[in-house]
């Protein structure tokens, strides 16, 4: 049972959630903003009467939750394409993504939910902006803001102090679900991503949508009830950045790759929560096969409604930088749009994903950078904007600066998994990907 406080939150965080989904929450808000400090059975009724309100009319959108239902509302698109890598070549480029991956993460894990101002400030006081390494550290004099004091606390996060690659929940996932294909299978279900969960990560360890959904498995509830019951966060990017390994096992298959990740993120997510994952793991079979990054993107949106808010930032994000030579400009233009969205959405974190692939041109560092740079969930997009570019450019052609301080390690906080070889876990997706391409 949840606390009362915390009761309180949910019902506000329930509240703008719902209008986002395009529901008529007028009357509830009104009632929740007259009920004080509520007591827990007042809070519980709003929340029954919030799940009977009605989406409002004129709502311009079609989301639907099954995958059917998304099936019928994706545009045309290519279910399958050509590859044509050796073994070898597509070990370097799972390794790539892999690494990508991890150093985009460590790039973005000291400025995490940090605003772009912040960031900029943080990089004009060390004279290292625009961003071109990992974060700097700084000496400590007393004007500094707290904010910024905080941040500097952690050195083993930044430039000449790291040392492997620490544990983030970013990373826990990839590894989580290389395990549940290893021991489950292909045709693994929801509930079986819902057992892994409970068997292999701690609860402490997830966050937002995932703790929902991982307090729900644990009162009994199953899928798709364990997404959407006292679950607010259920758009948030948690499902998101569980994408990249359902991408790395279907080189060239993003119809299967989006399948997967459906699968995976209904656990904890609906609509966009659960696009987001599609989105981001059809964009990763598609990187196996082409370096077109508009191509790899309109790939991503074939698997996903067309009539969703996240397709419409999308497409909103690829037309307005085609029409401003910096990326800045089309930021701005972004966080007029979506920045209403929580910082951890994932309609506006996608949308600054969508910012480095766009205006980086195909470079690893300027890619993810751009990402970062952005602010919101920075570790998050400069590990999906990362392991995009690894895929595309493969480990032997990512700059050794960002890769030589991992060291080739990982922590974890998957049991089993603390301290392991990068490369061995590139090798064992290896497996798994050659297992769907021969199929």
């Amino acid at each position: 049972m949840v606390g009362l406080e915390e009761l309180k939150q949910l019902v506000a965080d329930e509240i703008t959630q719902m209008r986002e989904e395009g529901y008529d929450v007028t009357r509830v808000e009104e009632e929740f903003k007259g009920a004080g400090r509520g007591s827990r059975s007042e809070l519980e009724e709003l929340l029954k009467e919030l799940g009977r309100c009605r989406l409002r009319p004129g709502f311009p959108y079609k989301e639907p939750v099954d995958l059917n239902g998304i099936r019928t509302e994706r545009p045309e698109g290519p279910r399958v394409i050509d590859l044509d890598l050796s073994r070898r070549e597509l070990l370097d480029r799972i390794l790539g993504g892999w690494l990508g991956r991890c150093a985009g993460c460590l790039l973005g894990k000291p400025a995490e939910l940090l605003t772009r101002e912040q960031i900029e400030e943080w990089l004009r006081r060390a004279d290292a902006y625009p961003l071109r390494n990992y974060f700097p550290p700084l000496p400590e004099p007393a004007d500094f803001p707290d904010w910024l004091r905080h941040r500097l606390l952690n050195r083993r996060v930044l430039l000449g102090h790291i040392r492997g690659m620490p544990r983030d929940d970013d990373i826990d996932y990839t590894i989580l679900n290389l395990h549940l294909l290893e021991t489950v299978g292909f045709n693994f279900t929801t509930v079986d991503v819902g057992t892994v969960w409970l068997t292999m990560i701690p609860y402490l360890m997830v966050y937002t949508a995932e703790r929902a959904a991982y307090r729900n498995l644990v009162n009994g509830l199953t899928p798709p009830e364990t997404a959407t019951f006292m679950n607010p966060y259920r758009e948030w990017i948690g499902a998101q950045i569980r994408a990249d390994m359902w991408g790395y096992v279907t080189p060239g298959k993003p119809e299967l790759g989006a399948e997967l990740a459906y699968r995976d993120g209904s656990l904890s997510h609906v609509k966009n929560g659960v696009y987001g994952e599609m989105f981001v793991s059809a964009m990763l079979s598609a990187a196996f096969t082409t370096s077109d990054i508009e191509e790899i993107v309109e790939i991503g949106l074939s698997e996903i409604p067309k009539r969703s808010r996240l397709a419409e930032a999308v497409r909103d994000t690829v037309n307005w930088s085609k029409k401003r030579d910096d990326w800045r400009s089309t930021w701005e233009r972004i966080m007029d749009k979506y920045g209403h969205y929580s910082p951890v959405h994932t309609i506006n974190n996608a949308a600054l994903v969508l910012l480095g692939l766009l205006y980086g041109e195909g470079e690893y560092e300027k890619s993810v950078t751009i990402s970062v740079m952005g602010g919101l969930d920075t570790d998050c997009n400069g590990a999906t904007t990362g392991s995009i570019l690894g895929v595309i450019l493969g480990a032997k052609n990512l700059p050794k600066k960002w890769i030589k301080p991992l060291k080739d390690t990982v922590e974890s906080s998957i049991t089993n998994f603390n301290n392991s070889r990068i490369s061995h876990l590139a090798r064992r997706t290896l497996k798994l990907a050659e297992a769907t391409l021969n199929s």
